[in-house]
């Protein structure tokens, strides 16, 4: 069974989680599990061939280090929750505006400061961007999205950085690593095939197809775990 975040009082873009714990949008996709959170990293795609896409890197020795890419900051953030921060500080990002909060208007999102917050008092949340840190947990992330368009070499693979005692392992590699095998060092990327957007019924603004339109095609997960290369590739539709 699953619960979506979407329901839950901080009301942020969070990916599901299972009752033995987090989730990514990526396992999710796997497992069959797309929805319109997974959806929401995809828009920017049309047809084509996507190389080092979503990156991941681990890290583990007398503590766990994982980096990734940007999609994988609300993650990281939920996590960070999940494993018991309470208290972040950062840029926080909305489609609609937040009453009684003080943002900037840019490119079609709210941008706000945090300070010390549990990031409740901001509804529905696009991009939490936010550090974070108590004892044996550490979450640090860039302030700024990149800008779209940027070709698999200008991919910043640590954007996002969390760091974590080995007690949190299990959670950590439930969520992002769990079809990797034991390791020190590991870097997964994904490669997307897109051939197919299959287009909303019934819709005629541009925008709103768009926003809603399917991408389909094949999604190739590849892992090098302390020097082993592993691919398995998938269908993907979401």
């Amino acid at each position: 069974m699953y619960i979506n975040f979407l329901a839950t009082p901080d009301k942020i873009y969070k990916p599901m989680i299972a009752f033995f714990g987090m989730k990514s949008f990526i396992r999710g996709i796997i497992e069959g599990q797309a929805d319109a959170e997974s959806h929401m990293y995809f828009i920017r795609f049309g047809k084509g061939r996507y190389r080092k896409r979503f990156l991941i890197k681990l890290m583990k020795g007398k503590n766990i280090k994982v980096k990734t890419s940007f999609e994988f900051a609300n993650e990281l953030f939920a996590l960070a929750k999940e494993l018991g921060l309470s208290n972040f500080s950062g840029k926080v990002l909305t489609k609609e505006k937040v009453n009684g909060l003080n943002g900037k208007k840019k490119a079609g999102l709210f941008a706000y400061d945090a300070e010390n917050s549990t990031l409740n008092e901001f509804g529905r949340i696009y991009y939490a961007l936010v550090d974070g840190e108590s004892p044996g947990i550490r979450l640090k992330m860039k302030k700024a999205l990149p800008k779209p368009g940027k070709g698999e070499e200008k991919i910043d693979d640590s954007f996002c950085t969390i760091e974590a005692g080995l007690e949190h392992w299990n959670s950590v590699k439930e969520a992002f690593l769990w079809d990797v095998p034991e390791c020190k060092k590991a870097v997964v990327e994904h490669e997307l095939l897109i051939n197919e957007i299959i287009m909303p019924e019934n819709e005629k603004d541009p925008a709103r197809i768009r926003e809603l339109a399917k991408r389909k095609g094949k999604l190739i997960r590849k892992i090098n775990a302390d020097g082993n290369e592993t691919a398995k590739e998938y269908d993907l539709e979401v």
